[in-house]
């Protein structure tokens, strides 16, 4: 019995300091887990703030880069710049001859003996009269036509004098529209593509307004614009935050114009970063996420 007692009380001395070292050691873990747990939390919720801080940053786009002609009280009124665009290859001319009696001027109008009333503008584009290369139209009757140097006034009265004066017509009515004049717009607009217009002039403006406007990205400081004349093709730069362009050659577009809104300063440095708003999105929510679940750790 006395040995027994013995054996006992030489493991309980064995045993509490154990248990005591054990204890300690966890009490250790926990508390040096919570510390560690404390501290990955801190470091997120800080990134996570400067992400923020830094996007809001990037984001920004002063009043400045957004109005449009800022300076137009100090603008002085000048005369409007119309176009006279000369005929262009490519171009496709609708032309009508009349007279007193109808019947005369048939053999010089394409169909003849086709009544064309309402017709859809894309079929008129195909029977219209297309200026080939070396800048010439084939005309009823009169045969192959020069329309080099020439406007759309400019062939209306030389086709009315030939007419009248080789005896073919008396008094004839002649008239002649462009029917694929269009321009191409580009880039930071609501609804860019290519639209075409009946318009003998329309301005810039005008032109932008049919994309549905610049988008809040669009660099209206430096808007580029693409012309091709005479095979020659130009280029130059806007800047619709003031109104000194309004008395420039680029106030009204010609046809075949590109235009071209590259995005602004804001748009191009979280282009590379984030892309869209979807992307930040689902970035904020694996942030949030990632800190709840540790917080329930």
């Amino acid at each position: 019995m006395f040995s027994i007692i013995n054996s006992i009380k030489l493991n309980i001395k064995h045993i509490i300091p154990r248990l005591i070292i054990f204890a300690f050691n966890k009490k250790f873990y926990l508390f040096s887990k919570k510390n560690i747990l404390m501290k990955i939390k801190k470091t997120i919720k800080i990134i996570f703030s400067v992400f923020l801080f830094t996007l809001f940053l990037q984001s920004c786009v002063s009043k400045k880069e957004i109005l449009y002609m800022q300076d137009l009280d100090s603008y002085s009124p000048t005369e409007l710049y119309y176009n006279n665009n000369e005929i262009q290859i490519d171009d496709v001319l609708n032309i009508t001859v009349g007279a007193l009696i109808p019947e005369t001027a048939i053999p010089y109008n394409k169909n003849f003996g086709e009544i064309q009333q309402n017709q859809n503008i894309e079929v008129m584009k195909l029977e219209g009269y297309l200026v080939s290369q070396d800048k010439t139209i084939n005309f009823p009757v009169l045969g192959i036509l020069s329309v080099a140097n020439k406007t759309i006034v400019d062939l209306e009265k030389d086709l009315k004098e030939r007419l009248e004066s080789d005896g073919y017509l008396i008094d004839p009515i002649v008239t002649v529209r462009l029917l694929n004049a269009k321009v191409t717009i580009l880039g930071e607009v609501n609804s860019p593509g290519t639209f075409n217009f009946t318009e003998n002039n329309m301005s810039f403006l005008q032109a932008l307004g049919l994309a549905g406007d610049l988008t809040i990205n669009g660099n209206r400081e430096d808007i580029i614009i693409i012309r091709s004349i005479d095979g020659i093709q130009t280029t130059s730069h806007l800047n619709l935050t003031s109104a000194n362009w309004l008395s420039s050659p680029y106030q009204n577009i010609k046809t075949n114009d590109v235009i071209v809104v590259n995005p602004n300063s804001a748009m191009v440095k979280t282009a590379g970063f984030i892309g869209n708003a979807s992307v930040v999105l689902a970035m904020a929510s694996i942030i949030l996420s990632s800190i709840v679940i540790l917080t329930n750790l």
